[in-house]
């Protein structure tokens, strides 16, 4: 009985090894090919949410790895592993919360940006309708859908490592 115990410990042992592994790889890969877009988008000149993505791509890799780390806590052995393992979860879930708080700021930055570039154009528009030029439509409603629309540019086109949208944000 006791074999078999012991089998089932090494067979536990190496499929956690093995999901860990696939966990920070896949953390591995989303922060590369997250960095690696939002860099072609910068040599391109898109550079209106390089931030936010690479944010986003940032906080994503970081729960992958995260995942890992947690999952490694169930074969530590000694109270020396766990405390480092302890530490590494405490900085990365630190980062993340970090990173998330930036994400939440830039968004409320961009809507901003995009109310006032709204009232811009509304301000022109209500100069050349004063002038003379002929205007279509209700000026509150072009405003509401300027921003409405400039708000579903920034936030819902999806990207690499964008999450689901919460409007809580």
């Amino acid at each position: 009985m006791a074999e078999i115990i012991e089998v089932l410990k090494d067979i536990l042992f190496y499929v956690i090894e093995i999901c860990t592994a696939g966990l920070e790889f896949a953390g591995i890969i989303v922060l590369v090919s997250t960095a690696f877009i939002c860099f072609v988008k910068w040599v391109r000149r898109d550079r209106e949410n390089i931030r936010l993505d690479l944010a986003q791509g940032i906080a994503l890799a970081l729960e992958f790895k995260m995942g890992g780390e947690v999952l490694r806590t169930v074969i530590v052995r000694e109270m020396g592993e766990l405390v480092v393992l302890g530490a590494i979860i405490i900085l990365r879930a630190a980062m993340t919360f970090l990173i998330h708080w930036e994400i939440v700021n830039e968004k409320k930055e961009m809507k901003e940006a995009a109310k006032a570039r709204a009232a811009v154009k509304r301000a022109n528009r209500q100069k050349a309708s004063a002038s003379g030029s002929a205007q279509s439509g209700s000026e509150e409603a072009d405003y509401y859908q300027e921003v409405e629309m400039t708000y579903e540019d920034n936030f819902r086109r999806p990207s690499l490592g964008h999450h689901a949208p919460n409007d809580d944000e």
